[in-house]
């Protein structure tokens, strides 16, 4: 039987990643929207990739568990690359923590249940999550470990705790990287891994929408202030999405990968510390 990639999420980081570990492989791309996974399977396709399309709702349930289906009916499910969410400009709060939290939490259990012995996933969080101040060990270990099912109910999510867009994304970007570190220990009972890449600012459709929106002169001083001076590129996250899936990171589980130019460090330390 084929081994089989599956990429939650059609656009360039997810692709970037794929490219990377996908040759001789059997490429499952799945997206909200159809026509995203069937233009990204174009381009694969025509690369040399062997690939099939899907559409999934990472807020169903259903839809996900459909999805695993149909990856384990086409082979042996070695990769899972979760690259779909929406961003503070593009969502309200309630959307962001469902597609961005919960969404990455069904994921997580669903192929969790069927990972091969020697897979391994990648979650694509973000730099937003190092930007949160510390939580409490508690409100830590409820974002990890409570049931798929059961988080968005947590009193820190209400509307009253979560009140804008910003907000809702750093809590689901710092919920994704202790979701995938609870999830490393119960993988790591399949024998698979699981880490996450928290990116910085990476030129895709989805930044473009941040830096033409009313946060794009904050996107901006960020890249000037950072220590590499610019914005990224979803092949650089596609290199270290290659070591996390690859026989060289085999000793890394349940990390989170910052990769974001230094924004975080002039975040923390530099020029971008708040006054």
């Amino acid at each position: 039987m084929k081994n089989v990639i599956v990429v939650i999420g059609a656009g360039s980081i997810g692709q970037a990643i794929a490219r990377r570990v996908s040759a001789g492989k059997h490429v499952l791309l799945a997206d909200l929207r159809l026509e995203n996974a069937q233009a990204a399977a174009k381009v694969l396709s025509e690369a040399g990739f062997e690939v099939s399309t899907a559409t999934v709702d990472v807020c169903s349930r259903s839809s996900v568990h459909a999805l695993v289906e149909q990856a384990a009916g086409m082979g042996i499910i070695t990769g899972v690359i979760h690259a779909a969410g929406v961003s503070p400009t593009q969502a309200s709060p309630a959307t962001i923590l469902k597609v961005d939290l919960y969404g990455t939490a069904l994921v997580l259990e669903e192929f969790g249940n069927v990972i091969a012995p020697g897979g391994a996933g990648v979650v694509i969080a973000s730099q937003s999550g190092h930007r949160l101040p510390a939580l409490t060990p508690e409100q830590n270990r409820l974002l990890a470990t409570t049931p798929a099912n059961e988080l968005l109910a947590l009193p820190m999510l209400q509307p009253d705790a979560v009140k804008d867009p910003l907000h809702a994304y750093q809590i689901s970007k710092r919920g994704n990287s202790l979701r995938v570190m609870a999830e490393a220990v119960r993988w790591g009972k399949r024998g698979a891994r699981v880490n996450t890449i928290s990116p910085g600012i990476i030129i895709t459709p989805l930044a473009k929408d941040e830096l033409n929106g009313p946060r794009g002169e904050g996107y901006r001083r960020m890249i000037a202030a950072s220590a590499a001076g610019r914005a990224g590129t979803p092949d650089e996250v596609g290199n270290v999405g290659a070591l996390l899936l690859g026989p060289e990171g085999a000793f890394i589980t349940g990390s989170d990968f910052l990769m974001d130019g230094g924004v975080t460090a002039a975040y923390w330390f530099g020029e971008l510390a708040p006054k």
